[in-house]
């Protein structure tokens, strides 16, 4: 294996100042975050950045030569764009590295405000085609398109050589059973859109009971899962839910895994990926700092042109288990 010819961005999750800072310390090339309202994907009691703390957290990281990227990444109520619009103007005014956004309009407002201003396009896009990011870049003049995670490889490499903006994907972290930005589940079962307000399976709606020995999870009126004693309790998402289906208890739209690709890092980087994204801003900074430091370390030895070291990180995935998703599928 030889070294790489250019570098690979390392974008890391900061769901929180203290996880930025992790971040950092750990080797991110980039972090990535929202602001503490509905404008961003992860709108969750606790998490999130005031603008008083992106302004600290800027300086932080950019003294250590890591860059910022916000994300506003949600889409605007119908005729109440002011609370977006204003994300857009801040992030300006503190002067980011890069937005990230999926919506057309927030798109338009801020290429003709801020010029100056560098655009990711959001994986809530769900933009997977060379038309399609063909033409966020031709009206918008987005530098980067952060790929939804149902792409293979040779599909990858093919996106990278018909358009002219950078390949951003998804490396480790949770997965969606929906492509990004298509998913109603949990407005169906909560009244709050994950794409608008910026919640799957919003808090407020999640409750845990005893009954006897089990512990009941449940969003919304719907029991999402039943955990015997002794039996980590997950998050209640209706995608990962256990349901009783023909007589059968399972995982019924997708079972509780992580998507991990230490292994095709390699292949990632032939296709024309320039960035590696690490999902996870809803995690604590033990989390964020061992999955910085591994791929810090993966990354690192492939500019080196060594093959990446097999890593452990079984214990900080979502039920012990690891797939490269979409990536090397063998289904069509």
């Amino acid at each position: 294996m030889t070294g790489l010819s250019r570098p690979v961005e390392l974008v890391c999750p900061a769901g929180t100042p203290a996880a930025l800072r992790a971040a950092v310390d750990a080797g991110a090339d980039s972090v990535y975050l929202g602001f503490r309202d509905e404008t961003n994907a992860r709108n969750f009691p606790g998490l999130n950045f005031s603008r008083d703390e992106l302004a600290t957290g800027l300086a932080y990281a950019h003294e250590r030569g890591t860059k910022v990227f916000v994300a506003i990444n949600t889409f605007p109520r119908a005729g109440a764009p002011e609370l977006w619009h204003k994300a857009v103007d801040d992030a300006a005014r503190l002067k980011v590295d890069a937005v990230i956004m999926a919506d057309l309009g927030l798109c338009d407002y801020t290429a003709r405000h801020h010029p100056e201003l560098r655009l990711h396009l959001s994986v809530q896009a769900s933009a997977s085609s060379a038309e399609a990011i063909r033409f966020y870049h031709e009206a918008f003049g987005i530098r980067r398109a952060i790929l939804p995670r149902v792409l293979m490889v040779p599909e990858i490499a093919d996106l990278s050589a018909r358009v002219p903006v950078e390949m951003e994907v998804f490396i480790f972290g949770g997965l969606c059973v929906m492509a990004e930005g298509r998913c109603s589940l949990s407005s169906y079962a909560t009244g709050k859109s994950p794409n608008m307000n910026g919640a799957c399976s919003p808090a407020s709606h999640v409750r845990y009971t005893e009954k006897g020995d089990k512990v009941v999870s449940q969003l919304g009126e719907f029991t999402i899962n039943t955990f015997g004693a002794g039996e980590p309790a997950g998050y209640p998402t209706l995608c990962k839910g256990r349901f009783e289906a023909n007589g059968r208890l399972s995982y019924l739209f997708e079972e509780p895994t992580s998507l991990n690709t230490l292994s095709i890092l390699p292949q990632l980087i032939a296709a024309g990926v320039t960035s590696f994204k690490i999902e996870g801003r809803q995690r604590g900074r033990a989390y964020v700092t061992n999955v910085v430091k591994a791929f810090r370390l993966a990354v690192d030895a492939i500019s080196r042109g060594e093959t990446p070291p097999d890593i452990d990180l079984d214990g900080i995935t979502e039920g012990g288990r690891q797939t490269s998703g979409a990536y090397e599928r063998s289904w069509q």
